[in-house]
């Protein structure tokens, strides 16, 4: 009997010894990492369900990433358990991969060669702090990276404006060649790279 007291204690021992980090298919997991999943032909399913289903998950820790089946995308929570920010981390999902230009007022009210205008900053100023309902987060979440997108601007006015480029920063360069009236127009168009 105190032969198998003894083993036991060994066993035990041995297994209070162990480190936090599991490796599936490998006996060596990466230092930097607690999970260390090796393969060459299966991958990772994370848990999958509806975006109700999602917005019902109680105090989702901060990080949570859940596949959305309704858009179709890996989501993550990327807001506090108390007050979720779920957000699309896949790049190209049901939600598509491009969108418009939120409504900005372009300043083309003198003729004038050389204006500049920051699509991205005008974009991003859309997403803070808007009026909201009681349940939604205080922020909206938007692409943290002007580098992310490329910008178009697929159609304008062209009586009005003039020489019109973007940069890779997404700061458009045009010229005003005639005052604007309320027929003038411009299509700012986002992609997601």
């Amino acid at each position: 009997m105190k032969k198998y007291f003894l083993l036991a204690a060994l066993i035990l021992t041995g297994f209070c010894r162990m480190e936090a980090q599991v490796g599936i298919n490998t006996t060596s997991p990466h230092q930097s990492a607690a999970l260390d999943i090796e393969s060459t032909n299966k991958g990772m399913l994370i848990p999958r369900m509806t975006t109700a289903q999602k917005v019902a998950v109680i105090n989702p820790a901060p990080g949570l990433l859940i596949y959305d089946t309704t858009l179709r995308c890996i989501s993550q929570n990327a807001g506090t358990a108390v007050s979720p920010a779920w957000v699309c981390l896949s790049q190209k999902d049901a939600q598509n991969g491009f969108f418009y230009m939120p409504t900005i007022a372009v300043d083309a009210s003198t003729v004038s060669t050389g204006k500049t205008l920051d699509l991205y900053d005008e974009y991003k100023k859309q997403f803070t702090a808007p009026t909201k309902n009681p349940s939604a987060p205080v922020n909206i979440p938007y692409f943290s990276n002007r580098t992310d997108l490329y910008y178009y601007i697929t159609s304008y006015d062209t009586n009005v404006l003039a020489n019109i480029s973007i940069n890779n920063n997404g700061v458009m360069t045009y010229d005003i060649k005639a005052e604007s009236d309320y027929d003038s127009f411009m299509t700012v168009v986002f992609v997601v790279k």
